[in-house]
């Protein structure tokens, strides 16, 4: 009933505005406000404060999904929904934590995202943050391609924004439970409820459980037990027609096991260390065997205020944001039984921003009978984070028990050859000065130990100031010049106390002392980056509806920064080289100016920056049954930040520049209904073609322009952890009450290190779901990966143990389950 009153009232809009206006404009630039996206199924209602049009109208390249396909897909997190979008690949690398995200060749997984992420209006601050439950949403937009203009750093790739159900247009009560296999476990519960016309809130919560899949070969425990819950509240208070206040809350925590990394051998290898006889390459990947169950636990809470003021010709928006993140990762950083290195980070962050946004605002009768041909926004933009991180790397007895027995060794051989010295000049001949000798040091039971730790803390704050502005611009009936533009200010600092100290406790059965080897460094450093971020796009619109073509030029931009994760191998390396000095005596390893100023070379990374060129077209056939989108784009990248183990150590991933690289591709999405609109389905296609135009790579695996001697280039390598291929399809009958689905998703070929020497194959899985409505409750029965295939989400390579071993993380197996969802 209310769809047919929402198109009711655009009809009679249109017989207004046909007065004044071509009838190809009646589902273009003049009735498209973007508060109404219609679509092929329904219209979704949400407020957006910096665009005026709908996403198909825009020279962009997007996709949007809205709660029924949310629900028909059965995806819960960002992870699971960038399957079925072009050429935007989340993958899931082991935990909450971990949100890399990579969108035509760019990304990354640690330090600054390459894909922006806006909930409510509100940006998220941290990358930390980004993969989180998804329930009770309203719709979410991916859109592919710089966003800085309106959306500033960070978004060089692509922007997502998710909403909510809004109280003012929904109210009742929501219940959702669902079970599966792996002991998946999901409550979710909500109430939307408008007392008045001026007046609506909404509150919901939600628990998930997951027993998990992959075994660790010595814990009882799965490696990817999961419990999360949260809660969110949001009130909406409209006092007038003009001015309304939104305010949201949301908190979240999540404890689960994580980083389950298994080794597997793609290259012929040696079974053991004294092996000589190779063994051909296996790429079954084994449970992960750590030393301790990795895990990762996370606080998060966010929270805003939208003040939005309207005119008929203006609409005003301030959004205000706090944002609270407080986690721990616990990690065995060789992935092996072993005790060699274990690493416990600690972040809290707190963040504040503020933006305010004037734009033009196509409301009321005038503006509908003389619509203007001029579409503007306006803004400002500040934030502010600060973020702590405590993050030890302690080494265990694998690495200190062979150094403390090298150290007991080279003390023994020391004492044997004075004692030889003597005795031969006892008149002793050489064998028996040699042998009287060892049996004198074998009865001192000479013995040494070590103790190893680099303990951190590392406080990164960062700021941004940023102007912006976007006109859209109506040239005659059928063409639209944009133009955007954005001012951007960065500054990130570091402030780090680092200590590195060896403790060694060695001696005689007789006496023994402990010595203490010590590294302290301690600074400060800032940097500051200034941005302009244009944009110019040509939109030609064609007669009759059936939609329109794009060119774009856009630029985008990643912020630098500092790794606080090169601390340990920078003080480590300092420990092995003094180790002599401390057996005098306790020692403390000096730093001067100099050495600070070639820590700050050896932590910082550049900016990274692309120019996007694009064409694309947005196309509605068969009578508007059917939408058809494609982009075809070409990007340039200069300092491009990739994420490398750290060099020589393997103590943790580290961000470091690339010279250049390109990355060229297409993207297709059709979709559309059949049958009396009993048939929805959906194809997405995309090819990325990602590769290093400029890379040189030192002996020790870092990157230019660092001193180190040059080992050679990945010039014309693929850029790593990027699929090649993404491709997706879904398809649902409805019969009366009853609906039956099916759908798809495949990915690869995915690189796994920059030389290019392993990769994960295409792969393709399956999926399908049936669902019975009986009114207030829909019953769903689902299934993920039917077909069970096997594949590796992630794959690295590890050389802190010596030699190199390589560890991926296995997919999800199959998965069924069947969820209830209670509506009254």
């Amino acid at each position: 009933m209310n769809k047919k009153i929402v198109f009711v009232l655009l009809a009679l809009g249109g017989q207004l505005s046909v007065m004044a206006t071509p009838l190809r404009n009646l589902d273009t630039e003049e009735l498209s406000d973007s508060s109404k996206v219609i679509d092929l199924d329904e219209v979704v209602v949400v407020s957006q404060p910096k665009e005026q049009v709908r996403l198909r109208l825009q020279p962009v390249s997007s996709n949007v999904f809205g709660s029924e396909q949310l629900q028909q897909l059965h995806v819960h997190d960002l992870s699971q929904l960038s399957q079925y979008v072009p050429s935007f690949v989340m993958p899931s690398y082991g935990s909450r934590l971990t949100s890399s995200m990579y969108v035509r060749g760019i990304g990354s997984r640690i330090n600054n995202p390459a894909v922006g992420v806006y909930y409510d209006n509100i940006p998220l601050m941290s990358k930390s943050a980004f993969n989180n439950h998804f329930y009770m949403l309203d719709r979410v937009d991916v859109l592919r391609g710089p966003q800085g203009s309106l959306y500033g750093q960070n978004t060089e790739g692509g922007l997502v924004r998710i909403y909510s159900k809004n109280p003012m247009n929904y109210q009742g009560t929501d219940i959702r439970l669902g079970i599966g296999t792996g002991l998946y476990s999901n409550v979710e519960v909500a109430h939307y409820h408008r007392p008045s016309e001026k007046l609506a809130f909404s509150v919901a919560g939600f628990y998930s459980g997951l027993k998990g899949f992959i075994n660790n070969q010595n814990f009882d425990q799965k490696n990817d037990l999961t419990n999360e819950a949260g809660g969110k509240l949001r009130l909406i208070w409209q006092p007038n027609k003009q001015l309304k206040f939104d305010w949201t809350a949301d908190y979240q925590y999540v404890n689960q096991n994580g980083f389950g990394y298994g080794e597997f051998h793609p290259f012929a290898y040696l079974p053991t260390l004294y092996s000589s006889t190779f063994m051909p390459a296996d790429e079954t990947v084994q449970d992960p065997a750590t030393t301790i169950m990795n895990g990762y636990k996370r606080n998060m809470f966010t929270t805003g205020l939208n003040i939005g003021y309207e005119t008929e010709s203006l609409l005003f928006t301030s959004t205000t944001s706090y944002q609270y993140l407080n986690d721990l990762m616990l990690m065995d950083q060789d992935y092996m039984t072993g005790d060699y290195l274990q690493l416990r980070q600690a972040q809290k962050m707190n963040a504040i921003t503020q933006e305010f946004v004037l734009r033009s605002n196509n409301k009321g009768l005038i503006r509908q009978i003389f619509p203007s041909r001029w579409q503007h926004a306006t803004g400002l933009f500040a934030s502010y984070q600060w973020l702590n991180t405590n993050a030890p790397v302690l080494f265990g007895d694998g690495i200190t028990g062979p150094i403390g027995n090298a150290i007991a060794n080279a003390m023994k051989n020391s004492m044997l050859q004075g004692m030889i010295g003597r005795f031969m000049g006892q008149g002793m001949s050489a064998e028996a000065a040699r042998a009287a000798a060892q049996a004198a040091v074998d009865k001192m039971g000479v013995t040494m130990t070590a103790e190893m730790a680099v303990p951190g803390e590392y406080k990164t704050p960062t700021w941004n100031f940023a102007a912006f502005h976007e006109s859209n611009i109506l040239l005659g009936d059928n063409w639209k010049l944009t133009l955007g533009l954005r001012f951007n200010i960065d500054k990130v600092k570091i402030e780090y106390d680092a200590l590195a100290y060896m403790n060694m406790t060695g001696g005689t059965a007789n006496a023994t002392a402990t010595y203490h080897l010590t590294s302290h460094v301690q600074d400060s450093r800032s940097k500051s980056y200034t941005q302009l971020l244009p944009k110019i796009g040509l939109t030609y619109t064609f007669d009759d509806s059936i939609g329109n073509i794009y060119a774009l030029v856009s630029k985008g931009y990643r912020a630098g920064g500092y790794n606080f994760q090169m601390f340990s191998g920078v003080l480590q390396t300092e420990l092995n080289a003094h180790q002599q000095d401390a057996m005098r005596g306790d020692y403390d390893v000096e730093h001067t100016a100099a050495d600070y100023d070639a820590i700050n070379e050896t932590i910082a990374y550049k900016p990274e920056e692309s120019w996007n060129y694009e064409i694309g077209t947005h196309l509605n056939l068969f009578g508007g049954s059917t939408h058809f989108d494609l982009a075809l784009y070409y990007m340039q990248i200069r300092n491009q930040q990739l994420s490398i183990m750290e060099p020589n150590s393997n103590y943790g991933r580290i961000m470091v520049n690339a010279g250049k690289s390109h990355s060229c591709g297409l993207e297709a999405t059709l979709r559309g209904k059949a049958a009396d609109n009993a048939l929805d389905w959906a194809v997405t296609y995309a090819y990325t073609n990602a590769k290093f135009d400029e890379y040189q790579h030192t002996v020790g695996g870092s990157t230019s322009p660092n001193t180190d001697t040059f080992a050679g280039d990945y010039d014309g390598n693929y850029v790593p952890f990027v699929p090649q291929h993404t491709l997706s399809a879904m398809v649902d009958w409805h019969i009366g009450k009853f609906t039956i689905g099916a759908n798809m998703n495949g990915q690869g070929k995915i690189w796994w290190d920059e030389a290019n020497t392993y990769a994960q194959k295409f792969y393709a899985v399956a999926g399908a779901h049936a669902d019975y409505d009986f009114g207030p409750v829909l019953v769903s029965l689902w299934g993920r990966n039917l077909t069970n295939t096997h594949y590796n989400t992630f794959a690295v390579a590890s050389s802190a143990v010596g030699g190199t071993h390589y560890f991926a993380q296995r997919a999800t197996p199959i998965q069924v389950g069947l969820d209830v969802n209670i509506h009254f």
